[in-house]
């Protein structure tokens, strides 16, 4: 057998932390040699966090960021790690780093640069033409990232025809939405038999800003099996050992690749040996360059048990397979359903904003409705009760059954709650506003008539409320808004959309309603009370208002915005789909009205394949209408 034994790191960095990413790197490293990993992959531009954006701008970053890959070189004694950075020469790269026993042996500079959705990277990278196929005694390696193994050929097919490659290892800063993991998987499992090789893809995971990456990295034989899967929305340490004789013996009895390497007539693709055995001066050493809070916090770090490891890594990186400290067999991936992916993404996306951004606690309305509600659990789920404050506000219009669901599902789950009302503010705005408003108001109306003004009063009241208790304490205001709200433009600017980050941005509200039943159903006693779901939903800024007086039932709006909003779809080609074309053209104007406000509104968790900001980028001013 030509035994080789594979491990895939995927961390949850930060973007700009370089030595906080640095000092999980080296964690990871040392986990992986005490396993007597050989080849070690992280995920795309770990060193960094991604996107970095216009950091990547800034000279003073970048050379911080090369820096910190050099000294990583100490922590490679007895191992190969190919590590995602970025590398500069007459202009800059999205770069992998293939260190090994000390040394940089060798830079894979990424050849697909994606420019949709909520990537820009020909905004910062120039594109790379040709790359090298990296030998490890008898094992042939080829590296790529992210996008270069989305395409059938490109590099990838070029570094198993012209350069014999084995094992292709592609290192990743995949977004998710929903779906997209199971759909990644097929891919790569086609990657993997259509060049059959083995192929080992590291993802990134964890939350930035608005985007989410999910990890389920994978290993992946020559016959398209799935040899190990990382977690979703979690650090994990991936490990297989893999024979490369059952690659040599598959591609012996099919012929593709050798009538693929007749066709293509190319240059064979450059070979970079890593020799094994031996360990470099410059991995005997502390680390090269002058920072000693970075090497310290390092050996911390590692320690002593690191140490140890290596010695015994080294010893035994070209014994008998064998010598090799056993692997615990690893349970498979647990397959969740959507709904169920859908709500770990938005916990798992909403602590990492918190956390990241340096806050403790969220404070957020409590209002009876389902939004809030969900909100709430999200928020304990991803944050502990103990770290959640609800506020009920209510004003003359809210009705005794929201107050009585706000309060029990606040007592349900445990988490702290305060009722502030708002009458009597609201009765001071009233009355002080009384003389400028007066004559003001719709046509149909009597002069100075009560209409949508003092129902946006009442929401800026209660953002004003909100905003003044983060001031004091330090709490991250998190908005309940939903897509379909959002979308059409039902929301108060400055009112019920202050905040810091909006959780169910990117989700509609026939989804809100999935989410929070999933989420009663997963505890012994449903915090959401039953009647929360059952009656309809109301803004409750007027008597006896419903969503429903001024939108089409969430059943037909979601669809609608669905076809119009991620798709595209024009108002005539939704209506032949059997949409009332009168409904479509008023849905498709709001949500074109309604773009100023987004534009204002804070970040919240994409889940769909296009979410509002990144992905969905329209004009304010802009007369277009189909």
């Amino acid at each position: 057998m030509r035994e080789l034994r594979l491990g895939l790191a995927q961390i949850n960095p930060t973007v700009g932390d370089l030595d906080g990413n640095f000092r999980r790197i080296v964690g990871a490293i040392e986990r992986a040699r005490a396993l007597g990993v050989e080849v070690l992959a992280l995920p795309e531009m770990v060193i960094t966090g991604y996107p970095p954006e216009d950091l990547l701008l800034k000279p003073s970053f970048i050379e911080k960021a090369i820096e910190a890959t050099h000294e990583l070189l100490p922590h490679t004694a007895g191992i190969t790690v190919v590590v995602g950075t970025v590398d500069r020469d007459v202009d800059l790269y999205d770069a992998a780093a293939v260190l090994h026993d000390g040394r940089w042996m060798g830079t894979y500079r990424k050849h697909y640069l994606p420019n949709y959705g909520v990537f820009d990277e020909n905004r910062y990278f120039m594109s790379a033409e040709r790359n090298a196929v990296f030998a490890r005694g008898r094992a042939s390696i080829g590296v790529s990232i992210c996008e270069d193994i989305w395409f059938p050929g490109g590099p990838i097919e070029e570094q198993v025809i012209r350069g014999g490659a084995e094992v292709i290892i592609n290192i990743s800063a995949s977004p998710y939405h929903a779906g997209k993991a199971q759909a990644r998987k097929r891919m790569l499992c086609t990657r993997a038999a259509d060049n059959l090789a083995i192929v080992c893809y590291c993802n990134l995971v964890g939350g930035q800003d608005e985007i989410l990456f999910d990890g389920a990295s994978l290993i992946v034989n020559e016959q398209g099996q799935v040899l190990a899967e990382g977690k979703m929305f979690a650090d994990d340490l991936v490990v297989a050992d893999v024979d490369l004789e059952e690659v040599f013996n598959a591609r012996l009895h099919d012929p593709r690749l050798r009538k693929g390497r007749v066709m293509d007539g190319g240059e064979p693709t450059p070979r970079i040996e890593l020799p094994v055995g031996f360990v470099a001066p410059e991995a005997q050493t502390s680390l090269g360059a002058d920072n000693p809070a970075r090497r310290e916090a390092a050996a911390r770090e590692a320690g002593a048990a690191g140490a140890r490891a290596a010695e015994v890594a080294l010893a035994t990186a070209t014994a008998d397979p064998a010598a090799r400290p056993a692997l615990e067999a690893r349970a498979p991936a647990p397959s969740l359903d959507l709904i169920e992916e859908v709500y770990d993404a938005l916990v798992f996306g909403t602590r990492d904003y918190v956390q990241k951004n340096g806050f403790e606690t969220v404070v957020l309305g409590l209002s009876g409705g389902v939004d809030s509600a969900l909100c709430a659990c999200l928020a304990v789920d991803a944050l502990g009760a103990k770290n959640v404050v609800g506020i009920s506000m209510p004003s003359e219009y809210t009705s005794p059954a929201s107050r009585e669901d706000g309060e029990a599902l606040a007592r349900a789950l445990g988490t702290r709650f305060h009722q502030i009302p708002i009458r009597e503010v609201f009765d001071s705005y009233r009355r002080a506003l009384a003389p400028p408003l007066a004559g003001g108001g719709s046509p149909a109306a009597p002069p100075g008539s009560p209409d949508i003004t003092e129902e946006n009063l009442q929401a800026r009241i209660r953002g004003n409320y909100l905003m003044a208790l983060s001031n004091k304490f330090g709490w991250l205001v998190l908005t309940t808004g939903n897509k379909s709200e959002v979308s059409v433009g039902y929301c108060t600017l400055y009112g019920d959309m202050a905040g810091g980050f909006a959780v169910l941005k990117d989700v509609y509200k026939t989804m809100v309603y999935k989410l929070a039943r999933f989420r009663n159903g997963r505890a012994a006693t449903p915090p959401i009370p039953e009647r929360t779901l059952t009656r309809p939903p109301s803004a409750e800024l007027r008597p006896g208002q419903t969503d429903q007086d001024t939108l089409p039932p969430y059943e037909t709006l979601d669809p609608i915005l669905k076809l119009y909003v991620e798709e595209d779809r024009a108002v005539r080609e939704i209506a032949e789909m059997g949409y009332e074309e009168e409904t479509v053209r008023c849905v498709a104007r709001m949500v074109d009205r309604a773009e100023y406000k987004r534009r204002q509104s804070p970040p919240g968790i994409k889940i769909s394949p296009r979410a509002f900001g990144k992905d969905r980028r329209l004009p304010i001013t802009n007369r277009w209408s189909g």
